[in-house]
C-alpha cells in the first residue's frame, strides 16, 4: 500500500510503515534543520518542505494512508498546555483537510499523552469528531513503547481511523512479554563516544557516526530527578532537548537530599554523562544506516526525540496492514459518519458525527 507522510522529521514512522511492507511516496517536513537527514535516508521519496498550511490537498499524490504526529509542544507536560489555542494545535485541522481531500483508506496521527488532559477534553473531541463525520471509524488509546520493541517507557496517544465502509476499528496489537532493555540496546556502544565540540558543534573526531554526547552543566530542574536507568531497565523517555537527555546507564542512580534535590554519587561524578545522539537513536530503535545530518548536536538531539519510534511504528503498521488486506466494503450508500472509540478506559465513549454518548 502507498502512504504519504506528513510532520515526517526524521523519519522514524514512515522507516516503521517501510519495514512493515508499506510505500512512502511523498512527504511534507517544515523545518530546515531535519531536510538533509529525511531526504539522504529516504532517497525515493519526493519531500515537500511547505508548513502544511500552505499545502493544497492536489499537491499531495493519490494513496492508501495517510500518517503522521502533529506537532506536541502545544499538548505536552514540558509544553505550552495551550493545545488547540496554540499555533500548532491547529494543524491538527490541517492535517483533517488534506484527509478530507485526500479520503484515503485509512489515517494514523501520533501525540503526546498531554492531548488527554481534561482541559484539552473539549478540543480533542472536536478533532475527533471531525473525523468521525468525514466517515472514518476511529480508535484512539493510550500506549508505551516499550510494549512494543521499543527499550524505553515512551507514552504516546495513537489515534487510528479506518473508512467507515471496511466496517473495522483499529485495536492495538498485543503487549509484547519480552521488554528491551537498555542493555539490549546500547550495552556495545560503551566504547568509542566522544564529547560534543566547541559550543556543541559535531565532532569531527567521531569514529562512529552520531556517536557523540552533548556537554555542559545540568539545570536545577534537570538534578530535580533521578536521571540514570540501570543497564536492565528501559530507558527513561528520550526527548527532543539534548541538555535533557537521560545520563548513561554506566552511573549509580543519583542520590536524593530531599525533595527536588538529586546529586550524583561523590566521587563517581565522571561517570555522569549524557547519553549520545546515536545511543538515544538506538534508544528509538533507529537502525545504525540511518543517520543524521546536523551541525550543532542539539538538532540531532531533537529530531531523534521528536521521532515516533520506528520498531513501535512497524508493530501498528503491521495490524494496520492485516486489518485492510482482503477487507470487504460495505455498500457506500449505507454509510453516513464513523465513530470514535475509546481504549483508554474500561467503558468505550461513542462518538458520531452528530452526537456522543458513553457507553457501558
Amino acid at each position: 500500500m502507498k502512504i504519504v507522510s506528513f510532520f515526517s522529521g526524521a523519519g522514524g514512522l514512515d522507516k516503521g510503515f517501510e519495514e512493515a511492507g508499506f510505500e512512502v511516496i511523498w512527504a511534507n517536513e517544515y523545518d530546515k534543520s531535519i531536510w538533509e537527514t529525511y531526504e539522504k535516508n529516504f532517497p525515493n521519496t519526493k519531500l515537500d518542505r511547505r508548513s502544511i498550511t500552505k499545502i493544497d490537498p492536489a499537491d499531495v499524490p493519490e494513496c492508501d494512508g495517510i500518517i503522521g504526529g502533529p506537532p506536541c509542544q502545544s499538548w505536552s507536560e514540558a509544553g505550552s498546555l495551550k493545545g488547540i489555542d496554540d499555533a500548532r494545535g491547529k494543524l491538527f485541522f490541517d492535517y483533517i483537510r488534506i484527509i478530507e481531500a485526500k479520503k484515503p483508506k485509512f489515517f494514523l496521527a501520533e501525540n503526546v499523552s498531554g492531548i488527554l488532559f481534561d482541559r484539552h477534553r473539549d478540543a480533542f473531541l472536536n478533532i475527533l469528531q471531525s473525523f468521525a463525520k468525514l466517515g472514518y471509524n476511529v480508535s484512539y488509546t493510550l500506549l508505551n513503547a516499550n510494549d512494543y520493541g521499543v527499550p524505553q517507557d515512551r507514552l504516546r496517544v495513537i489515534i487510528v481511523g479506518y473508512k467507515a465502509e471496511y466496517d473495522k476499528v483499529f485495536i492495538a496489537p498485543t503487549k509484547e512479554k519480552n521488554k528491551p532493555t537498555l542493555k539490549d540496546a546500547i550495552y556495545d556502544l560503551r566504547k568509542n563516544v566522544v564529547p560534543a565540540s566547541d559550543k556543541n558543534k559535531t565532532n569531527p573526531k567521531q569514529k562512529m557516526i552520531n556517536h557523540e554526547y552533548m556537554v555542559g552543566g545540568f539545570s536545577t530542574i534537570f538534578m530535580s530527578r533521578n536521571r540514570v536507568r540501570p543497564w536492565d531497565k528501559p530507558s527513561f523517555t528520550i526527548q527532543a532537548g539534548g541538555r535533557h537527555a537521560p545520563l548513561h546507564p554506566q552511573a549509580p542512580e543519583m542520590i536524593s537530599f530531599g525533595k527536588n534535590d538529586r546529586r550524583f554519587v561523590e566521587g563517581k561524578e565522571d561517570l555522569y554523562r549524557r547519553l549520545s545522539v546515536r545511543e538515544c537513536a538506538r534508544i528509538q530503535t533507529f537502525p545504525d544506516d540511518h543517520i543524521f545530518y546536523y551541525d550543532s548536536i542539539a538538532d540531532g538531539y531533537k529530531m531523534i526525540g521528536n521521532a515516533v519510534p520506528v520498531q513501535f511504528a512497524k508493530r501498528l503498521a503491521t495490524q494496520i496492514k492485516k486489518d485492510l488486506t482482503g477487507t470487504k466494503r460495505l455498500d457506500k450508500a449505507k454509510v453516513k459518519a464513523g465513530v470514535v472509540i475509546d481504549r483508554t478506559k474500561d467503558s468505550a465513549l461513542l462518538v458520531t458525527g452528530e452526537e456522543s454518548e458513553a457507553l457501558c
